[in-house]
This record gives structure tokens, C-alpha cells and sequence, in this order.
């Protein structure tokens, strides 16, 4: 590992960053990040192939692990936990694991991403088993914590990938499905959290999004099953259910605060379960 060349380690293109005004700064920044969507295409195929193994796991009750340290894990368990709100999903079937716990959320714990056997451990603390999941996220693609997890559950037979941004990542090798997306240089030499961290986070919005589309947690093109956390989303679900049954906005919120998803309103007002609330004709 010590050989591996790392590309999101070599230096920037750009020199003397502090002799630039402002304006030059962001538009060189904005060129760089212009660069990471076509990284992305590229692991469309090896994006897919996660998705369609991962979707009928889920279905039997497997759950999906996000792994990483620093930036990578915090980007994991940021989406593992927009997924509840988001789509309704019981808080357990998504989970990012970080490299030094949740403390490690704000500040880096020293030396927490170095121990190959921690990942593992935690993973059996959550009673991980063959109809899992687990996909490791690690810019450099050499992390210990993450690379000792998905080789341990490899030899457990269970599902994993990777998400690396250097080609050929140790971190690759112990993955049954690689996902690299090789995004360069970074702007500050070895910043993994601009370019690699922009692009990981493109890549679990893929993974996570499609997962639940085809979970069946979006109807058309809306979020049906979201919670009902605030007023600005209880006025978003009160008008799909407008558009959906034709209902008058109060009464459409009403149905709505009564069933508590979209999906769980519109189903009881087509099925007739809907006492006191007025089904339009086909007249009216």
C-alpha cells in the first residue's frame, strides 16, 4: 500500500493561491468541481450493479452500512440519515458507521481510521449478517478501518462495495463491486473534501435515491412516504393530495395529518376509508 500512487494526493495545478483575489479563487474552484459530474458518468455501470444487488436485499429485510473515516464517513452518515425524513424509512435500515464514533462527526479523533479490526467490530455490534449490505467509503482508497471491514465481510459472504477517487484503491480490491471515481488533484493539494468528497456524496445520492425508488418509497416523482416534520412539508404533502384525488386543500390536509403520509391519505380516500371527507364526482 505503501507503492500506491495516490492522485488525489498530487499537487494542484493551481500555485501562489494567496496572491489570487477572490473572484479568481471561486472560478478556478468552480472549473475543478465542473470536472467531477463527468467522473461520475463514468461509474454509472458499477453504480448499477449495487443498486440492482442491493434492492432485493433490502427487500427481504437486509439493511444497507455506509463506512468511512473523515469527511468520507461524515458524508455517509449524512445520508443514511436523510433517508427517514426523506422516504419514511425505519431509522435502522440505512446506518453510516464513522470511523471514531459519533464524536468524529465534528472533530477528527486521532488515529481513529488506522486500526483494520474496529470497523468489523462495530459492524457485529449492529448484528450484521448475510443479507446486509455494507459499502465502504474512502477517498484515498487506503483506509484500514474500511478496508479490514469489507474484507472481514467478504469472508462473512456478505455484499460489498467501495467508493474510492484513485484508480486501482487497495480498498478496491477487497470490494466485490468497486466504484471509482477518479476526480484528479484537488484544488489545496490533498483536500479530499472539495473535489473526491463532491463526488462521493454524488454517488450516495445515486446509490440511495434509486435504492428507495425502487423500494417503492416514491410514487411518480414524489416523496409520498416523507415525515410530516415541519409546515413547509405538510403543505408539500397536502398538495399532492390536491393533484392526486382533486380534494379541497383543508380537506386534503386534514386526510393528511390523519394517515400521516401521502401515500397511507391517498390510499384510504381511494379505497373509501375516509370517513367525513367528500369524494368529487366524476360529474364535478
Amino acid at each position: 500500500m505503501e507503492d500506491f500512487q495516490k492522485i488525489t494526493e498530487y499537487p494542484s495545478p493551481y500555485r501562489h493561491l494567496e496572491t489570487k483575489p477572490v473572484g479568481e479563487i471561486l472560478s478556478e474552484i468552480n472549473a475543478e468541481d465542473h470536472k467531477v459530474a463527468d467522473a461520475v458518468e463514468k461509474a454509472i455501470p458499477q453504480i448499477t450493479r449495487l443498486v440492482e444487488q442491493l434492492v432485493p436485499r433490502m427487500r427481504r429485510g437486509g439493511r444497507l452500512f455506509y463506512m468511512g473515516a473523515g469527511t468520507s464517513g461524515r458524508l455517509g452518515v449524512l445520508d443514511a440519515s436523510e433517508i427517514p425524513p426523506t422516504y419514511g424509512m425505519p431509522p435502522g435500515r440505512v446506518i453510516g458507521l464513522i470511523a471514531g464514533g459519533d464524536a468524529a462527526l465534528r472533530r477528527s479523533v486521532e488515529s481513529a481510521e488506522d486500526g483494520e479490526v474496529r470497523g468489523w467490530e462495530e459492524l457485529q455490534a449492529h448484528d450484521v449478517t448475510s443479507l446486509d449490505t455494507v459499502v465502504g467509503i474512502a477517498a484515498s482508497g487506503t483506509t484500514p478501518y474500511v478496508i479490514g471491514a469489507l474484507r472481514r465481510c467478504r469472508e462473512a459472504g456478505i455484499l460489498t462495495a467501495s467508493i474510492a477517487c484513485n484508480p486501482g484503491a487497495p480498498v478496491s480490491q477487497v470490494a466485490d463491486i468497486p466504484i471509482e471515481v477518479v476526480t484528479g488533484p484537488e484544488y489545496v493539494t490533498g483536500s479530499t473534501r472539495m473535489k473526491a468528497g463532491t463526488a462521493q456524496k454524488l454517488v450516495l445520492n445515486m446509490i440511495s435515491t434509486s435504492a428507495m425508488i425502487g423500494l417503492g418509497r416514491v410514487e411518480d416523482n414524489r416523496m409520498v412516504h416523507m415525515q410530516l416534520t415541519n409546515k413547509k412539508l405538510i403543505d408539500r404533502g397536502s398538495r399532492m393530495i390536491v393533484e392526486s384525488t382533486g380534494l379541497p386543500y383543508d380537506e386534503a390536509r386534514g386526510l393528511l395529518l390523519q394517515h400521516g403520509s401521502v401515500s397511507r391519505a391517498v390510499e384510504a380516500f381511494r379505497s373509501g376509508a375516509a370517513p367525513g371527507v367528500h369524494k368529487p364526482s366524476s360529474h364535478e
